[in-house]
């Protein structure tokens, strides 16, 4: 019975075995390297075709939403107001001399001498100029005087207070900072967005009939919100 013609007969190598080596080193080492260097550049094919099938949505990804949103976002930080209330509760000193100057009435709260006064008297024909006398003025007497005195003053004064806070950002100094990073994206955002968003700007020019067979359009996409 004869055997299938795949199957190779008895000491006989397998054919890929013969094209290999060849019964010479160099030859067999220029086969293996040719087969090796052919393999790595397909891979390699492959890889890139597969990038290249999603290099414009990285573009759209990076463009739009990484360096877009950023900049959004340093923008709004720029913008924003911290508005907020701080409850204060203190005590505070207070230390001064107030100075007094006014005229006013009292009154005494007890009977009060005054030794050695000297008194004017008429009564009658009787006329007294001058002469010494002990005066009692009795409690109730009201007496007006002038005050003329400084007084010293040191307490503490409680305070509880709720102050609104309103604070936009852009008038400190993390209104600088923001700026900055904002110019930091920016160039990315200009170099990617003079990029083609698909490869119908760049293929086109070169390869018009393929184009018109895939139906490639020169127009860039707009860009994603």
């Amino acid at each position: 019975m004869a055997q299938p013609a795949t199957e190779t007969r008895a000491g006989e190598r397998p054919w890929w075995l013969n094209l290999i080596w060849q019964g010479k080193i160099g030859p067999a080492f220029w086969t293996v390297a040719g087969v090796i260097s052919l393999t790595v550049n397909i891979v390699l094919l492959a890889v890139l075709i597969v990038l290249a099938q999603h290099l414009f949505t990285l573009k759209h990804i990076v463009q739009d939403q990484l360096l877009g949103g950023l900049s959004a976002n340093f923008a709004a930080m720029d913008a924003a107001v911290i508005r907020t209330t701080v409850e204060v509760h203190d005590q505070i000193p207070v230390v001064f001399d107030l100075p007094v100057e006014t005229e006013t009435v009292v009154t005494l709260t007890q009977d009060v001498v005054i030794r050695g006064a000297r008194v004017n008297l008429v009564t009658g024909g009787l006329q007294i100029i001058g002469a010494p006398a002990n005066i009692v003025l009795p409690k109730g007497t009201q007496l007006p005087i002038k005050l003329n005195i400084t007084v010293p003053v040191s307490t503490q004064v409680p305070v509880d207070l709720t102050v609104p806070v309103n604070i936009p950002l852009k008038e400190t100094e993390l209104h600088q900072p923001f700026v900055g990073l904002q110019q930091v994206v920016a160039p990315y955002q200009q170099l990617l967005a003079q990029t083609p968003d698909s490869w119908g700007p760049v293929l086109c020019p070169l390869l018009e009939p393929f184009c018109s067979w895939l139906h490639l359009s020169t127009e860039p996409r707009p860009a994603s919100p």
